[in-house]
């Protein structure tokens, strides 16, 4: 019934301790001897989520940057990346800049041994100071950047305080008036909360329906399961949208079902309803 599966991983694929559990990679196997495409769509960067497609031995399309950049992790292949269209881009880094904040932008060079730009030696922020050196030799300093953004850049993010990166968001929806897809979310490895920023249009939902046009796969044969804010649109749109245990409520409400927690290896659960069937115990 479901021939695709779309897996979210902080606080989906990975337990509370960042690791990929025995059970849950043998679950993913199984799904994948099954048929069952399986697809990791993440918030992360590529160079940070590889390393957990390497433990899983399959090949999985790895969807990053909550959907504005795919590559295949066996050749490093790029098999979409979103545009920002110039004078947005533009515009969005002077509002970041004019509201306190350092815009941070990612291109596609992970061939070129960095993920991401940056405008000034020293972080505006202690969040974002706390990113970068949480991320050494991941970054490539472009002074120019608020001037000239380089080139290539499909997404970018600030990093704050909640409040702050709430009030910025709702800024860059009034200025930028739906030519932009933001939202703000908090990943468990740092002390900021991000405003992730990327094209309209441009979500893990979109990036997975490409993949299933290409495979020949109807939207109600996906089955999406994740745990934040950046995972509704696909747990929404999904034939089967499932929320883990450990969810914030806005996701727990957008889903069809609710999986065991990470921690309880839910993803176990999951593949069992897409390879039996939703009938499935549980």
């Amino acid at each position: 019934m479901y021939r695709l599966l779309a897996i979210d991983i902080d606080g989906t694929l990975v337990n509370s301790r960042d690791e990929l559990t025995p059970a849950t990679r043998a679950a993913l196997v199984r799904a994948g001897e099954a048929g069952v495409h399986v697809v990791l769509a993440t918030g992360r960067r590529y160079s940070h989520a590889l390393p957990l497609v390497q433990q899983l031995e399959i090949d999985v399309p790895l969807i990053t940057a909550s959907g504005a950049l795919v590559k295949s992790p066996i050749d490093h292949r790029t098999l979409y990346q979103a545009q920002f269209e110039p004078q947005v881009l533009r515009d969005v880094v002077t509002i970041v800049d004019g509201a306190g904040f350092d815009p941070v932008l990612c291109g596609d060079t992970f061939a070129e041994g960095f993920d991401f730009y940056h405008v000034r030696p020293e972080a505006r922020t202690p969040e974002l100071a706390h990113y970068l050196a949480m991320n050494p030799r991941r970054s490539q300093l472009w002074p120019e950047l608020l001037t000239d953004p380089p080139p290539g850049v499909f997404g970018g993010f600030v990093v704050g305080t909640l409040e702050q990166m709430q009030d910025l968001e709702e800024l860059l929806r009034q200025r930028m008036l739906g030519k932009l897809h933001t939202h703000v979310l908090h990943p468990p490895r740092y002390k900021g909360f991000f405003i992730e920023i990327s094209p309209a249009g441009v979500t893990k939902w979109s990036a997975v329906k490409r993949l299933a046009a290409e495979w020949g796969i109807d939207q109600s044969e996906i089955c999406a399961v994740g745990d934040d804010v950046n995972d509704i649109p696909m747990i929404r749109a999904a034939g089967l949208g499932v929320a883990m245990g450990n969810v914030q409520p806005s996701v727990k409400a957008a889903a069809d079902r609710i999986a065991p927690t990470h921690d309880e290896d839910g993803l176990v659960q999951v593949v069992e309803w897409v390879v039996e069937g939703p009938g499935a115990r549980g």
